[in-house]
């Protein structure tokens, strides 16, 4: 039974499952997005996301730790001198995982992992989002009027005269449309 046994395995020997995890880190710092199935994905991110946190203190020990992690020198540099600028202010929380189907081989669930601050069209998208505003409850129909003369007013690109919104706005609701139905215009004919 594998009661509080939270690891998986991926189906490989211990070394094994450690030098991929060391190999797929270097490629996502260095890369900063990579490709693979994911159940990989999930251990990777609890495999590199306290290296990128210990990296916020540049210092000869942390240095020496995420080194021992990675086993590779221009992965270090890079972490050291890039990353860890851009994630500084971040609490946590650096890599994101985004599914993109099935493979058709073995129908395995494909994944991008990326961190999170190095993808330039979901940073585009945030800054170009409106902030939403909290909904106000409605005026009376006297306010509601005015507010409608004065955006007419103001907006150049519609041309509307603001008697004829408020003669739209006056007719009766039990009033009905003049056009007839169809049984309606056979009965005059």
């Amino acid at each position: 039974m594998r009661h509080k046994n939270s690891i998986n395995h991926l189906g490989r020997t211990t070394a094994h499952r450690k030098a991929m995890l060391k190999n797929m880190a270097t490629s996502l710092i260095i890369h900063k997005r990579i490709k693979t199935t994911l159940a990989k994905a999930k251990e990777l991110k609890m495999f590199v996301e306290p290296i990128i946190t210990r990296s916020k203190e540049d210092t000869t020990h942390s240095r020496r730790m995420v080194f021992s992690r990675l086993q590779s020198k221009d992965a270090v540099n890079e972490l050291f001198r890039e990353i860890s600028v851009k994630v500084a202010s971040r609490p946590g929380g650096y890599t994101r995982i985004l599914k993109t189907g099935n493979r058709l081989g073995d129908n395995a669930e494909m994944c991008i992992i990326e961190l999170v601050d190095y993808n330039e069209l979901m940073l585009e998208n945030k800054e170009g989002k409106k902030v939403k505003t909290t909904r106000r409850r409605r005026g009376s129909k006297s306010e509601t009027s005015e507010i409608s003369k004065a955006k007419i007013a103001k907006n150049e690109d519609v041309v509307v005269d603001a008697q004829i919104v408020e003669e739209v706005k006056e007719t009766p609701k039990s009033a009905k449309p003049e056009a007839e139905t169809p049984a309606e215009q056979d009965k005059t004919e």
